[in-house]
């Protein structure tokens, strides 16, 4: 069932490009609307047949490269499901967005569906290889994304930064990969069989190596400071769409990596160098809240934003390393929250960004300079776009008050100084978040290039409130009634840290 889910959208995408030019635009993007809302079905169907406590399911193994180790390997756990969940949801969300697309749709919904199919992939994926593979095309199909449909110019030359950034990442990732490869007896790039095996147990240099290059390589992706630079205009110039999963899955593939490979593959290494992971998580949730709020562009504040919420993230896994000074609900806790908060940031963080597209499709521009009073005009849009940051802020209620608090109760005890200066995040989330609103949405009507003058400047349309509403709605759901998520997570991220113990 795995691989249909992950496979079904690229096989729908070859048969859309078979399709000739004069193909109605509409067909095209109903087509992955369709495509979504099958693999969602199938998504829920394995969610009810999941038994949260036995480890790998679903498992499909194929001899690929055998003399060398590497099988097409897929399975989902505790942890990976929750995940591709959202990666379906989210890609949902943006197939009904892009009911509003016209340019060049045929390759749009193509490429889309390309990179539903790598991100699924990535996310089930049991070999090391096999990850590698799903990690290295999401680069590409993104890279073609911001390129072809983002903001002229600008958008090729971010376009081209993100590709190098990230691909020289992802080299390094590679490195640590071959090194794990290496070290097993026998060789293999297995992920299960090389947690079973544990082939750099007592750590050393080797071990500290093979985490650095695989470290460094994840966070490239998340990204954290000081491996951030490429985000911000990567963000700026691509389409809402594009935004929206680079934000809401892309960056989620550096963070899976850490739960997914370091913790479980190299636990002694990881539990000694987990003060790292920490000390750079606490710096990206203040950085990134700092330079959020110095912004005036709306899309540059959010993409901040994500480097903020993802150093929640490394806090927590970093928080789990520590065995000392903690017991094993602690690290349980700050664990389940890494996980959830990967979950919530996708979904609100992906409605931020469709959110700024309904902006920018209306005004032309993202500088909140040039908006004020947009509540009266816009109500809905208002309304939404209120109830989007709040969430994101992590008010109680919503999906991140529900992360972030088991991140910071988890972490408290291990490193209680690193954590209460990451609590300084929120405030700043809080305060630039209060600043947006109240420049794009009180005061006086003031438009782009039209002060004074009633320019159209529509409300939130139904299609744009269609793929918005439900992202919300579900980051409500899981902050009011949160059980059957964390009934997911909770036994998974036990199980990970009897491995990270050992």
């Amino acid at each position: 069932m795995l691989s249909v889910i992950v496979f079904l959208p690229a096989a729908v995408a070859a048969v859309l490009l078979a399709l000739p030019r004069v193909t109605p635009r509409a067909v095209f993007v109903w087509a992955w609307i369709a495509v979504c809302a099958a693999d969602l079905a199938l998504v829920v169907a394995v969610w009810l047949g999941l038994e949260p406590s036995g480890g790998f399911q679903y498992e499909e193994q194929v001899p690929w490269i055998p003399t060398a180790g590497i099988s097409y390997h897929v399975g989902v756990d505790g942890i990976s499901l929750p995940l591709v969940a959202m990666t379906t949801v989210l890609f949902g969300a943006c197939a009904v967005f892009a009911l509003r697309e016209t340019r060049r749709i045929k390759a749009y919904v193509a490429l889309f569906l390309g990179l539903q199919t790598v991100s699924l992939g990535l996310f089930v994926a049991l070999d090391l290889i096999l990850f590698f593979l799903f990690f290295d095309l999401s680069i590409v199909f993104m890279y073609f994304v911001i390129a072809g449909w983002g903001h002229g110019e600008r958008a090729r030359a971010a376009a081209l930064k993100f590709f190098l950034y990230t691909f020289l990442g992802s080299l390094a990732l590679l490195l640590g990969f071959i090194l794990l490869y290496l070290a097993a007896e026998p060789h293999t790039f297995d992920i299960a069989e090389l947690i079973a095996a544990d082939p750099l147990a007592g750590g050393g240099p080797y071990a500290a190596l093979t985490l650095l290059a695989i470290g460094v390589g994840l966070a490239v992706k998340t990204p954290t400071v000081p491996f951030h630079t490429w985000l911000p205009p990567a963000h700026t110039e691509a389409p809402a769409t594009g935004s929206a999963i680079l934000a809401g899955v892309l960056l989620k593939m550096g963070t899976y990596g850490f739960v997914r490979i370091a913790m479980p593959i190299l636990p002694d290494t990881w539990r000694q160098y987990a003060v790292v992971a920490v000390v750079v998580g606490v710096v990206s949730v203040v950085y990134g809240a700092l330079v959020a709020l110095a912004q005036t562009d709306v899309k540059r504040m959010i993409a901040y934003t994500s480097v903020n919420h993802m150093g929640y993230v490394l806090l927590g896994v970093g928080a789990a390393g520590y065995l000392a000074g903690t017991d094993e609900q602690a690290r349980q806790l700050a664990t389940t929250g890494a996980v959830t908060q990967m979950v919530s940031h996708g979904l609100i963080t992906g409605a931020l960004f469709l959110l700024a597209g309904v902006l920018y499709e209306r005004g032309h521009t993202y500088d909140m300079g040039a908006y004020s009073g947009l509540a009266a005009r816009t109500p809905v849009f208002a309304g939404v776009f209120a109830v989007a940051a709040f969430a994101s802020l992590g008010l109680p209620g919503f999906s991140g008050f529900i992360a972030e608090f088991q991140i910071f109760t988890g972490a408290l005890a291990a490193a209680p100084i690193p954590t209460a200066v990451a609590v300084t995040g929120i405030l700043l989330t809080a305060a630039l978040f209060l600043l947006a609103l109240q420049r794009l949405f009180l005061g006086p009507l003031r438009l782009p290039d039209a002060p004074g003058t009633p320019r159209p400047f529509t409300d939130l349309r139904v299609s744009e409130a269609v793929a918005i509403v439900p992202l919300l709605a579900l980051a409500t759901v899981i902050g009011i009634l949160p059980r059957f998520l964390l009934d997911v997570i909770e036994p998974a991220s036990r199980a990970l840290l009897e491995l990270v113990a050992r």
